[in-house]
């Protein structure tokens, strides 16, 4: 059986920040930012998924989180999201 990891957006609903991580379990990952379990998301609850990415592999997933949360990359993909992220 193969494995997915997902590379996600979220954006914060009480001040509209974005936050990009990665995860083998999209939904269980989701959960736990929504629940207050990630330190760095808690004190931003509640939270919407924007957008997601698959990959096969688990190293090329965290290569594209890496790649975007660099500015030029997170950029260009506030551009492409503009509608979800009103």
């Amino acid at each position: 059986m193969d494995f997915m990891f997902y590379v996600y957006a979220l954006k914060s609903l009480k001040n509209n920040d974005l936050y990009i991580g990665y995860s083998a379990d999209l939904r269980s990952r989701f959960l736990t930012h929504n629940n207050g379990k990630v330190r760095s998301t808690k004190p931003n609850r509640p939270w919407r998924l924007v957008y997601y990415e698959a990959y096969l592999s688990k190293e090329d997933a965290r290569k594209r989180e890496s790649q975007l949360k660099k500015s030029c990359y997170k950029e260009n993909l506030f551009s492409r999201l503009t509608c979800s992220l009103k």
